[in-house]
């Protein structure tokens, strides 16, 4: 890029949906100035990759680097294990029903943003930016981006994957509703006895879900979703004392569990926006919607922002204009919102111990274990999204 003043499009954040976001519209053909650090820190985070989502990467390149970390999601097990009188028997979704060998990859978070980290630094129409964007103030016809260590940039399109707490969502003066859940997610890699089978097992508790999530090898990640207090005592314990902790809280499902890779915490919340674009400047990730890990729909559901961030400026010779952005805007509303929704209400039935809502989840369960079209339709809609091609 000869004049660094002016670019067509900024990002602002360079986590996994910033990086992804910068090299699907460097693909497009478009100039990128990308700001912040790449890095992800090593804490036992995975992420499943849901077949969409893998397409994607696929598309840009990043997945023959992944194939030989990551692990096929083949099964897809939910536990009742709340003690409701509703108890249902387990829920099994099979990736074949569906004709697919998987329904995802999943794939330790850090490694996923360190490939991508590399994939951007090669790509000369990426120009990365390791400094902080700290002003950003709002044109008619662009975005000045301003900050310690490099000179103020303006770009007709400025792209918010910066997180909770986006500084791009405030100068777009995009509205955020935020709330906070009682529980603290523990995560960490675990290695065990017995093979994994390519099977994720969600068991779902009165504190939130906790989650099994196979790696290569005999290893999987745990997320354990946790009243604070409990948290706290568990993340206190010794690696031993811990795994023994979530082999009784996983009925021995894998056998035997050991340590094999740090740990870490993360309290829970959610976070919507009333709308995904304004001003020139759109929202993608974590900047536009927040919740908790049920379902593999988090990073899954970033991804098919930048798709569709991809798609709806495709063509346009002002990235930022209105109707780009508007189309956008109307391409995330009912996705996010669905989800955002789904992923909300199954946690809050789990917190309560209220009879109808133990029903309402305990007829849902059932029905999905003893309709085959309805399940197959619940793994349909839980795979849509993100494309690999414009």
């Amino acid at each position: 890029m000869t004049d660094q003043q002016h670019c067509d499009i900024a990002i602002v954040g360079a986590g996994a949906v910033g990086l992804a976001a910068a090299l699907a519209l460097a693909a497009a053909g478009r100039q990128v100035v990308l700001f912040g650090q790449a890095a992800a820190p090593r804490d036992g985070r995975t992420v499943a990759l849901l077949d969409g989502s893998w397409r994607l990467l696929e598309a840009l390149g990043l997945t023959e680097a992944l194939d030989e970390v990551a692990a096929p999601l083949a099964v897809m097990r939910l536990v009742d294990d709340t003690g409701s009188l509703f108890r249902q028997p387990p829920v099994e979704f099979k990736a074949a029903e569906l004709g697919l060998p998987a329904f995802g990859w999943n794939v330790e978070n850090a490694v996923l943003v360190e490939g991508m980290a590399a994939k951007v630094a090669a790509e000369p129409r990426i120009l990365m930016i390791p400094q902080a964007v700290t002003e950003i103030t709002a044109g008619a016809d662009g975005v000045l981006l301003a900050g310690d260590g490099f000179a103020p940039i303006t770009a007709r399109l400025v792209i918010g994957a910066d997180g909770r707490k986006s500084r791009v969502r405030e100068a777009a003066g995009i509205t955020a509703r935020d709330w906070s859940y009682p529980q603290v997610a523990l995560t960490a890699i675990l290695s065990h006895r017995r093979e994994h089978q390519d099977a994720s097992t969600e068991f779902h508790t009165r504190s939130g879900p906790c989650t099994l999530v196979p790696m290569s090898g005999r290893r999987s990640s745990l997320v354990w979703l946790l009243e604070p207090g409990e948290a706290e005592r568990i993340a206190g314990l010794d690696d031993a004392a811990f795994a023994r902790a979530v082999e009784r809280q996983t009925h021995s499902i894998l056998g035997a569990l050991t340590l094999a890779g740090p740990r870490g915490r993360v309290p829970m919340g959610g976070l919507s926006v009333d709308r995904f674009a304004d001003g020139r400047m759109a929202l993608i990730g974590e900047a536009a919607h927040v919740f908790p890990p049920i379902g593999a729909q988090g990073l899954n559901l970033g991804l098919r922002d930048v798709a569709a961030l991809r798609d709806a400026v495709a063509g346009a010779e002002d990235p930022g204009e209105d109707a780009a952005l508007n189309a956008y805007d109307r391409s995330r509303q009912a996705d996010v919102r669905l989800r955002t929704g789904a992923v909300d209400a199954l946690n809050r039935t789990l917190l309560t111990d209220l009879l109808p809502a133990d029903l309402m989840r305990g007829a849902g369960l059932l029905a999905l274990s003893r309709i085959a079209p309805l399940r197959r339709l619940v793994m349909r809609q839980g795979l849509a999204g993100g494309t690999a091609a414009g």
